[in-house]
């Protein structure tokens, strides 16, 4: 019988992370010292022949090192690992998790490190296992609507709470409803986790505590991705909690992309077509899976699948549109005033266009429908703005209630 790998620490996860950035970053600069010494369209002498050579035995020494470095790090930290535990719980550790795994999150996925947030739902900051005896102990107070909140990219549940306010809790201090959080790896395939997601919520359907009269889930930015993708999936698979879900909203989501991704992505372009820039062309290559998702709005694996990502071409993801059975609706910022019109509509909150966020396309066929007392948009807000303004936590009141 084999024996069962022990499970690595969050140090481990660090050391592994540092190694393979060391590595990342030698060969960053083995591909510049090769760029250098061999100028693009000239022939190579004899002389820099042998200067790349001596270089390139230096640099797999460099490499070699690193890796035996790491690998007795980590089996020091192995041993270790019943004295010293993870790394110690803080807000600050949260937030800069949840930025690791919104940029490099499908890596951490990949290579199992530790590091990776691992889809999970948060009652008052507190992890709550999918289980009946879990969610009782954790709430005082348990109903048959409920309330979940799903974050955008590189933020946590934790993020919901901004200048002293928080929309769920607003929502429901006079109300029979009970708020829940999801926390997930938004470095990941949309996609990905939104197959997860629907396979949470029902597992969550059938194991709470009391009959499910409701869903609202209330999404920000990426979130809402990552919702509509659940719901695609649970409407195709016919699942319970998407005959339970009633009411979705979108606060700053980008529903046809982010103008910031698809700028990135020419960026990508540019680097790779200049001889002496074309090695940091890697370093744009390092954004997640979850990030390029975000240029068109990806929802399902045929978006992204046998595609190369980072390939500059036109939008090709599946038209979804809203479900006919669910009320959805759905916010813009602007962070300019109302009559600034031409700049509003082109850059939006600073991450995300009006239009996007409206779920409006230039063509008619993929345009979302939502009903126009279903939006609204708020000026002189930037997309985190979206988490604080109490005017919205009226309009979604007014909405909901």
């Amino acid at each position: 019988m084999s024996k069962k790998p022990k499970k690595k620490s969050e140090l481990q996860g660090v050391n592994h992370l540092v190694v393979d950035a060391t590595l990342g970053i030698t060969d960053l600069v083995e591909a510049m010292h090769k760029q250098i010494v061999h100028p693009p369209l000239l022939p190579s002498t004899k002389i820099q022949k042998l200067i790349t050579k001596i270089a390139s035995i230096a640099f797999k020494n460099f490499r070699w090192s690193t890796l035996f470095v790491g690998k007795t790090l980590d089996k020091t930290l192995g041993l270790l690992n019943p004295a010293i535990g993870n790394l110690k719980s803080s807000d600050k550790k949260d937030f800069i998790l949840s930025i690791l795994n919104g940029v490099i999150g499908d890596y951490l996925a990949e290579k199992e490190n530790p590091l990776e947030i691992k889809m999970h739902l948060l009652h008052q900051s507190k992890k709550i296992t999918l289980d009946t005896k879990s969610i009782e102990d954790s709430y005082a107070n348990i109903f048959g609507k409920i309330i979940i909140m799903v974050h955008g990219s590189c933020m946590n549940a934790n993020l919901w709470t901004r200048k002293n306010h928080n929309h769920g809790e607003v929502l429901t201090k006079e109300t029979n409803e009970t708020l829940i959080y999801l926390n997930y790896n938004s470095g990941k395939h949309v996609s990905t986790n939104g197959k997860e997601f629907n396979k949470l919520l029902e597992k969550l359907t059938e194991i709470w505590p009391v009959p499910v009269e409701e869903i609202t889930i209330i999404n920000h930015s990426m979130g809402g991705l990552v919702t509509r993708s659940a719901l695609y999936y649970g409407e195709q698979a016919e699942k319970n909690w998407t005959k339970l879900t009633k009411k979705i909203v979108f606060l700053g989501t980008p529903h046809h992309g982010s103008h910031i991704e698809r700028k990135g992505n020419y960026l990508d372009l540019i680097l790779e077509s200049v001889p002496y820039a074309k090695p940091f062309a890697k370093l744009g290559k390092i954004r997640s899976a979850g990030v390029t998702d975000l240029r068109y709005g990806n929802l399902v694996d045929e978006d992204w699948q046998n595609k190369n990502r980072f390939e500059l071409k036109k939008e090709e993801k599946k038209h979804i549109p809203l479900s006919e059975n669910i009320a959805f609706y759905s916010i813009a910022a602007v962070f300019g005033k109302e009559k600034s019109y031409l700049k509003n509509r082109i850059f939006g909150d600073s991450l995300v266009s009006v239009k996007s966020a409206l779920g409006k396309h230039k063509n008619p066929d993929k345009t979302l429908h939502f009903k126009k007392e279903n939006t609204f948009t708020v000026y002189e807000n930037n997309h985190s703005d979206l988490l604080s303004n109490p005017k919205i936590s009226e309009i979604l009141k007014n909405w909901l209630h």
